[in-house]
């Protein structure tokens, strides 16, 4: 389950649904291979939603790019050896005020809240009923005219903060978010497949080493070793080792009655229980 538009949420589904049409579980979770196909699908999956995430009332083709087929010509187009170059990215400023909650209580009711306010400026504004400061989101918007999310008065921007939560048969069973700007949508989708995929447990699901193909390159972070960055680069990808973690997530797994949270090394949280 994933935040609509204005919300990138969707754009977590055609990337999971891009990678079904590789054998992930097949490949080393920690090797080149997986991580080039998911940057790779994080390119398309990326396109699709700068060309058509926009406010709700402007989003027009959300039918189009969560349809089956779109990830089947989307997947056919990556090259398994080779790095296409990265999708152009909307005005998307680097931000680090954002915070990810979950919480389940006894009876089993849910809360995943993302809740960010981007830049100081501007963020002066509070709900007087609830206490909550306004964000300040402008430089979502795409000066470019006609444009689906083209800046304009009473529209909401794309934005890419987005809470998560996975279900089984109607019920939620996994609220979960993953922290740091445009990377959430490949977060989603890492923290899936790990689980999924790979059979982790929920903490190493999160601990596990992250790459994503963004604006700044190829970012490879320092748990992999120095032969995947090297194989990545031959492929054609732009490595980088970011100055900082990728990212950082937390969740809540409710399975046979039991709650288990796991919370990221990378970031300052915690999982309680009582």
């Amino acid at each position: 389950v994933e935040h609509p538009p204005n919300g990138q949420g969707a754009t977590a589904i055609l990337l999971l649904n891009i990678l079904k049409h590789f054998d992930i579980a097949a490949m080393d979770p920690f090797g080149a291979p997986r991580a080039h196909i998911e940057a790779e699908a994080t390119k398309l999956a990326y396109d699709a939603r700068n060309r058509f995430i926009a406010d709700p009332g402007h989003t027009t083709r959300l039918d189009h790019m969560l349809a089956p087929g779109t990830a089947a010509r989307l997947a056919a187009l990556i090259d398994p050896t080779r790095a296409m170059p990265g999708a152009a990215p909307l005005t998307e400023a680097v931000h680090k005020d954002t915070i990810y909650i979950t919480v389940v209580d006894r009876d089993r009711m849910a809360v995943s809240l993302i809740y960010s306010i981007f830049w100081s400026f501007g963020s002066g504004f509070a709900s007087s009923r609830f206490g909550i400061n306004f964000q300040n989101r402008g430089a979502g918007f795409t000066l470019t005219p006609g444009h689906p999310n083209e800046a304009g008065g009473g529209k909401r921007p794309m934005h890419t903060i987005i809470p998560g939560m996975v279900k089984r048969g109607g019920r939620v069973i996994l609220p979960f978010g993953v922290m740091g700007g445009a990377y959430q949508s490949t977060g989603h989708a890492r923290f899936v497949t790990n689980l999924a995929d790979f059979g982790m447990d929920l903490q190493d699901a999160i601990d596990a080493p992250r790459s994503f193909s963004g604006v700044e390159g190829m970012e490879v972070e320092r748990g992999y070793p120095d032969s995947v960055r090297a194989r990545l680069a031959e492929m054609g990808h732009p490595v980088v080792v970011p100055d900082t973690p990728i990212g950082g997530a937390q969740a809540i797994l409710i399975e046979d009655g039991l709650l288990v949270g796991a919370s990221d090394p990378r970031k300052d949280g915690c999982a309680l229980g009582y």
